[in-house]
């Protein structure tokens, strides 16, 4: 079994145009042996940059989160104190606090993160893109 865990941008794509996912992306989420998660952290930062006018094409999304992760056979994954703190004690100077949240909710539930992002590389995670 494969676990996954989508950073914000690959939910956002998935759910919105899933061809802006790369084809080895696509396929291993369609995998019956993958078990994706959609992190609490996506929503808040889906939420907060909503708010900021920053993602605003992706408003809508907003009070259906947990209707468009259901149907998508995400599992919700919570965000707890052993989380926080893993967050908190990364030896980088990486400031974005949701790259961080999700960091830790991948490398301490031993899950791929799904990301195009760069910054990952300074974590102790694996990456799928």
């Amino acid at each position: 079994m494969t676990g996954l865990l989508l950073d914000t941008h690959a939910l956002l794509w998935w759910w919105a145009d899933e061809a802006l996912l790369p084809p080895r992306v696509r396929e291993t989420l369609s995998d019956a042996d993958t078990t994706a998660f959609v992190s609490a952290a996506s929503a808040w930062e889906i939420a907060t940059k909503v708010r900021l006018g920053r993602l605003t094409p992706y408003r809508d999304m907003v009070p259906r989160f947990a209707e468009l992760a259901m149907a998508a056979d995400l599992l919700h994954l919570p965000l707890t104190h052993h989380h926080g703190l893993r967050a908190g004690t990364y030896p980088n100077e990486h400031r974005d606090p949701f790259d961080r949240i999700l960091a830790a909710q991948a490398e301490l539930g031993s899950l791929t993160l799904v990301t195009r992002d760069e910054a990952f590389k300074d974590f102790p995670v694996q990456v799928l893109w």
